[in-house]
């Protein structure tokens, strides 16, 4: 049993620094999912979400995969659900005339033009492909335990974050060749 799965014991039996610290190990991944598979202005409000059902469902954890992948499973979820809920609402959070800048209040002008480029290409990715390359290259599961949050066979993950690859060689190849995308 690893040091997650001893603290998630020790929380689902009612231990409050267990549950801290299980958040605290845990939070930076759940964070990342969230970011991009929603978007950063509600990240927290999803990764708090996530802990909200995670913590009472803990004492049900049967241990069939790590604790990290089924709570990865639970933000996955609750992205999904918010995405639906986003979309039967039609909400636009970001319209064309928002200062992109003013979201990332505080850091250099480079990094945020930096991040916001990244986020862009990373939101133009199709979701499936998007999900599975930020489980597997920016969170760092294995292809394994990414299978396993999404729920589908390791192949069409390995898949995915290929054609992802792809995709984001692609785009950062368009954009530094603009001439090549005008219609002639």
């Amino acid at each position: 049993m690893g040091q997650l799965e001893r603290l998630a014991a020790r929380a689902a039996d009612g231990d409050t620094a267990a549950q801290a610290a299980l958040i605290r190990e845990t939070q930076a991944d759940v964070w990342r999912l969230c970011v991009h598979l929603a978007d950063r202005q509600v990240a927290e409000d999803l990764t708090q979400e996530t802990y909200l059902r995670a913590l009472p469902a803990l004492a049900r954890f049967e241990g069939r995969s790590s604790l990290r992948t089924w709570l990865l499973s639970i933000a996955r979820r609750v992205c999904a659900d918010h995405l639906r809920t986003r979309k039967r609402r039609g909400l636009v959070l970001i319209g064309e005339d928002t200062d992109l800048a003013a979201l990332e209040r505080g850091a250099p002008a480079d990094e945020v033009a930096g991040t916001v480029a990244a986020q862009d290409v990373l939101d133009r990715l199709e979701p499936e492909r998007r999900e599975a390359f930020v489980l597997t290259q920016l969170i760092g599961l294995p292809y394994a335990e990414a299978a396993e949050v999404v729920g589908c066979p390791i192949g069409t993950i390995r898949s995915r974050v290929a054609r992802a690859r792809a995709d984001l060689v692609q785009a950062l190849v368009a954009a530094d060749h603009p001439r090549s995308r005008r219609p002639s």
